[in-house]
């Protein structure tokens, strides 16, 4: 008798209904801690508060609903004057959603371009004695997107905030967190030190390139995990526990796969051996495991120009997958990733909304996951002095 697909303890909203199946094979439907921004509709994104046909729809996103208890446990209070988000260029749209989720309006900032270059930062409102946040992924481009947040910080402390956090949903420069070879930089630290003494008193991160950049800060740093967005969407497919196997694109990702299998029914586990020869460049050896007749599921934390995952797409489908899907938190789609990831490789390609993807990279197998909820309600634990680690706040997957 097939076993069913479970996972354990990783949602705390449940916008989609899924039915039971009544058969010997049972699909189990989590509570989910997101809510998809869309379902094929070419790769578009639903806005918030809009349904698939661009009409008026509940609120996005959802409050807190399962379990009930969980609301008087974190001590919540939206009218807190104290707490205080802005945004920065680089993703003003989940900026937006991270506000609306905690029922707040962003700060009011001003933020332009001189004409050689350089930026210019203004908050429009008082921030003394606040708990400021500040949003900004530093994607591409990002040399300007970390320049914009060092000067956001600093026009923080210059302003007597009390407290100023990063929150960056994507850390760029994270894979130069080590050197390969000699003479090179570790640009990861160069960054984390560039951000400490810019005044920055927090870092709030999400998916890491690895753990150890964590340990090149001198301040805390949150580290939230992007896997139970993307899990619980993956419990709405209703693939039987059997047929499904996670794979690592790479021997580096194994640790992450494993966790990721580990929450869907300790499914099996399959490794892509690849060599790489030039950043950017990878070629694909073969395959440690067994896909055929199997539905792989492959699992990253980015995806830049997609030339790892689609030689290993490819890979799997030679040794008999039946369907391939791409899981990453993070969508860099530097070209040409765009025509890789649509040329018929993937059943679906599914990620979050932690970059911006730019409306001509959508594609139809694209899946967009706002991770909104998950850094709102990690801000307010964090604001709140809440902890992450003990039951019912471990559902989030808070470092």
């Amino acid at each position: 008798m097939a076993s069913s697909l479970a996972f354990s303890g990783i949602g705390l909203l449940n916008p989609h209904k899924v039915p039971y199946s009544t058969k010997t094979t049972s699909f189990i439907r989590c509570n989910n801690l997101s809510e998809s921004l869309k379902c094929k509709d070419n790769g578009r994104p639903i806005t918030a508060g809009r349904d698939h046909n661009g009409q008026a729809a509940a609120a996005f996103p959802s409050v807190l609903t399962t379990p009930d208890q969980l609301l008087d446990r974190i001590p919540v209070h939206k009218s807190d004057t104290r707490l205080r988000i802005f945004s920065g260029t680089a993703n003003p749209s989940l900026s937006q959603e991270i506000a609306c989720y905690m029922g707040l309006e962003l700060g009011k900032i001003k933020i332009k371009r001189f004409a050689d270059g350089e930026i210019y930062v203004q908050l429009q409102e008082s921030v003394r004695g606040c708990d400021v946040y500040l949003v900004q992924p530093t994607c591409p481009p990002a040399n300007e997107n970390l320049m914009e947040l060092l000067i956001m910080i600093d026009a923080c402390r210059r302003a007597s905030a009390k407290n100023i956090t990063a929150v960056i949903p994507y850390f760029g420069y994270a894979r130069a967190d080590r050197k390969t070879q000699g003479r090179e930089s570790i640009a990861a630290k160069l960054v984390a030190n560039l951000i400490t003494e810019a005044g920055a008193d927090r870092v709030l991160v999400c998916d890491l390139h690895s753990g150890q950049s964590m340990g090149y800060f001198d301040i805390p740093v949150d580290h939230v995990h992007g896997q139970p967005v993307i899990l619980d969407y993956l419990a709405s497919k209703r693939i039987c526990s059997d047929d499904l196997v996670v794979v690592s694109p790479d021997v580096g990702g194994v640790a992450r796969a494993r966790a990721f299998a580990k929450k869907l029914s300790d499914a099996p586990l399959a490794i892509v051996d690849k060599r790489r020869h030039g950043h950017n460049v990878a070629e694909v050896m073969n395959l440690i495991g067994d896909v055929r007749g199997k539905v792989a599921v492959m699992v990253d934390d980015m995806i830049d120009t997609a030339g790892t995952i689609a030689k290993g797409a490819a890979l799997l489908h030679q040794e008999g997958a039946r369907e391939v899907y791409a899981c990453s938190t993070h969508a860099v789609f530097s070209p040409p990733a765009v025509e890789r990831l649509s040329s018929g490789l993937f059943q679906e390609v599914i990620i979050t909304n932690t970059i911006p993807v730019a409306e001509q990279n959508y594609f139809p197998q694209l899946t967009i996951l706002s991770v909104s909820n998950l850094l709102g309600e990690t801000i307010w634990r964090v604001h709140d002095d809440c902890a992450g680690g003990f039951e019912p706040y471990s559902s989030l997957g808070i470092d």
